[in-house]
């Protein structure tokens, strides 16, 4: 089984270039992110006539999360609510969250909110996110046993996550509050499945549209899979394909893709 995760930045915009992704990379199931679209106005019919099913959960112009799989996928639940009924619905206005199980894997989709600059209102909204997100993850680990975690989650966990040139002191998506809340969703049973295959620096899946930074790559890897043990033992690679980070008008970052 292959997963790929990919923050498209507007599916409308991108559709030509994922849509030939998929052609060129048939995986089992994409995980998008940012689609931007309310779910009416999503483009469904290329994707389904590459024998995709499709559950989407979207808004206009902002955030919005899809899963793109090739056969249909169970116990698909959208938003925190989803699953915490406890919560506010506060909690899934914007959209962020989408879970669908293939073959006993429930695949969890997340676009994490990027929280702005260190100190401000949005990123103390970050910090309580990513404490209901635990709380989520919580949940379903007591019935989902093998889970791949995987999405935008706007935090390098590490140095080397972050090209050399950065300064990262109080950066957003680098701040000690930002690394100490993924660390402790991780300390649920999750690991990198990236780090598995490649231990040194200078891999990236996102890299800002100015000062060049493509092509000089100054990036970021902050687009992740993370597994629980069954999963992390059976994975046998995970990759960054640039190839669609070079196009002309692309994402700002790269599909991520784990394979089984």
């Amino acid at each position: 089984m292959k997963i790929a995760t990919w923050n498209i930045n507007s599916i409308r915009t991108r559709l030509e270039h994922v849509v030939n992704w998929l052609t060129e990379n048939p995986v089992d199931v994409l995980c998008l992110q940012e689609t931007k679209v309310v779910d009416a106005d999503f483009p469904r019919s290329p994707f389904e006539l590459l024998g995709y099913h499709l559950y989407v959960s979207g808004q206009k112009a902002y955030n919005g999360v899809a899963l793109l799989s090739r056969q249909p996928l169970k116990d698909v639940s959208i938003g925190f609510t989803g699953i915490l009924a406890n919560i506010e619905p506060d909690w899934d206005e914007q959209k962020r969250v989408i879970t669908g199980v293939m073959d006993g894997i429930r695949i969890i989709n997340l676009y994490v909110p990027n929280g702005a600059s260190v100190g401000s209102d949005k990123y103390e909204y970050k910090l309580r996110w990513l404490t209901v997100l635990q709380e989520y993850l919580r949940s379903l680990l007591m019935s989902s046993p093998d889970i791949s975690l995987c999405g935008d989650f706007n935090i390098a966990l590490e140095a080397k996550d972050i090209h050399d040139n950065s300064s990262t002191e109080s950066h957003i998506m680098a701040s000690e509050l930002e690394r100490q809340a993924l660390q402790d969703i991780l300390s649920l049973g999750f690991a990198d499945a990236f780090r598995k295959f490649s231990a040194e620096g200078g891999h990236y899946s996102w890299w800002d549209y100015r000062a060049a930074s493509f092509r000089r790559n100054l990036g970021w890897r902050i687009d992740h899979h993370y597994l629980t043990p069954n999963l992390y033992e059976r994975a046998k690679s995970c990759t960054i394909d640039v190839t669609p980070r070079k196009l002309p008008q692309p994402s700002d970052h790269a599909p991520v893709i784990v394979e089984f």
